[in-house]
């Protein structure tokens, strides 16, 4: 299936950006404050440099393997479906982690806006978790105008943020030396885990690596796309980080779940506050970050390749959407929502990703080759990928390692007893067919509360339609 159209430089920029910039930022600063305090700030630019070089590992790997799958396509091409089916595997425990995360996110600044009881608080992550659930497998296609209405809702508060904090920065800058005085002032111990937390901000750029076909110039757009992006959500990043630590003292971070709402606060008072929590909730709700159908597309392709449960390749009938799996991950992610931390999750979703990251980066030792594409830096930026993974997987912590290893190894029986199983043919057919078609909707035209409204829009409808039938006369 040929598009019409295929995704410019600028879209897959956009794509990108859209996919990282969510509720990271509002969780990971506070978390971070009580490891290294304002030192915080060097880590958000070395975890950007370190998000970049592997970004552009999957932009290559993309381009020689342009097809759907990511990491398990990419390594299983260059190896075989066991290291493919590791890499899929470690990478959909990754994500499936981002849905509790955001959960307890979307609770937490809820609770900055609306003092919850701890049932309510429970309700409020089960009705998280549910809507989207439902959202995803209904799959209602969300307009590209409200798509980009929605991302400028996510960036505006953070713009805002930025240029009002830097108007403090200039009026009274000996607040801004009394908080970043000293820089550290808890030493270095925690910094290599402050590292792996902030890492976590800037994943998400593997859904922009779109396979190459839908792509104008692939070997020029996707690096820049790629680069240009990362520079984007870097300067969003840094910028944020480089304000709120200089408003708020980093012990009074330590002690608050909702940072930049208690930033907000500093700047506009209650105004701000409300701003910034408004901005959160949409962030949260509103990131593809979550990637619950995108997590699901994943188990689906493993699963047609005989590699995850045949269920998981059940399709809802009208919709299209496998509702196995999202409801599966659904209720997974209510569980751990309510039995995990956000330092614990978030840590060990790195672990996993660290984990496929790696076996991606050998994997574009082997598939690059200079007689098909001249790519820039294709020799050297695995091996520095290579590097920073093994920094990463060192700098979790002693649980995340043992429990990391027994996750992977027990995927081990899962393959052995699905591998043997011939791919079910037919719905492979299917789905490399449309998933291009799919994949292009997701990432570059719904997110989930445009799909929200646009569920909403429809069940307006509905009401209005059984409302008129009942009307004398119908």
């Amino acid at each position: 299936m040929e598009f019409q159209q295929r995704l410019s430089q600028f879209d897959l920029t956009s794509i990108i950006v859209g996919a990282i910039v969510g509720a990271d930022i509002y969780i990971a600063s506070a978390i971070t404050a009580g490891l290294v305090g304002p030192f915080s700030i060097v880590l958000w630019v070395v975890a950007g440099v370190f998000a970049t070089t592997i970004a552009m590992v999957f932009a290559y790997c993309s381009y020689y393997v342009p097809r759907v799958g990511g990491p398990f396509a990419y390594v299983s091409e260059a190896f075989d479906d066991f290291y493919g089916f590791l890499t899929g595997w470690s990478m959909w425990i990754a994500e499936l982690l981002a849905l509790p995360v955001f959960a307890i996110a979307f609770a937490n600044y809820l609770q900055a806006l609306i003092p919850l009881t701890p049932i309510a608080e429970v309700a409020a992550r089960a009705l998280f978790i549910a809507s989207l659930t439902l959202v995803n497998i209904v799959g209602v296609r969300a307009a590209g105008r409200l798509n980009d209405v929605l991302t400028l809702i996510k960036l505006f508060p953070l713009l805002l943020f930025i240029v009002a904090g830097i108007g403090v920065f200039i009026a009274r800058p000996e607040t801004v030396i009394a908080n970043y005085t000293p820089l550290l002032p808890l030493g270095l111990d925690n910094a290599a885990h402050a590292l792996v937390l902030i890492f976590w901000a800037y994943a998400g750029f593997e859904l922009g690596t779109l396979p190459a076909g839908e792509v104008q110039d692939p070997q020029k757009a996707i690096p820049r796309a790629i680069t240009s992006g990362m520079l984007i959500v870097s300067f969003f990043y840094i910028l944020t980080n480089l304000v709120l630590f200089g408003l708020v003292n980093w012990t009074e971070l330590n002690q608050t779940t909702v940072p930049l709402v208690v930033a907000g606060n500093v700047l506009f008072g209650s105004a701000g506050a409300l701003i910034m929590t408004v901005g959160a909730l949409f962030s949260v709700s509103g990131s593809n970050e979550s990637g619950m159908l995108g997590s699901a597309r994943l188990a689906y392709a493993m699963a047609i390749d005989g590699l995850f449960p045949r269920a998981f390749t059940v399709v809802h009938p009208r919709y299209g959407t496998p509702y196995v799996v999202l409801v599966v991950q659904g209720v997974i992610a209510f569980i751990l929502s309510n039995i995990g931390k956000l330092p614990g999750l978030i840590s060990f979703a790195v672990l996993n990703l660290a984990f496929s990251f790696i076996l991606t980066c050998f994997a574009l030792i082997v598939l690059r080759s200079d007689r098909v594409a001249n790519l820039r830096g294709q020799h050297i930026l695995p091996l520095a990928g290579i590097a920073i993974c093994l920094f990463l997987l060192s700098s979790t912590t002693t649980f995340d390692k043992i429990a990391g290893v027994m996750v992977i190894l027990a995927g081990i029986p899962l393959y052995l007893y699905y591998s043997p199983k011939k791919d079910i043919h037919h719905l492979k057919t299917l789905f490399l067919s449309e998933e291009a078609v799919l994949r292009r909707r997701l990432e570059a035209k719904e997110t989930y509360l445009a799909n929200l409204l646009g569920l909403a829009r429809t069940v307006f409808r509905w009401i209005r339609r059984a409302d008129s039938h009942k009307l004398p006369g119908k």
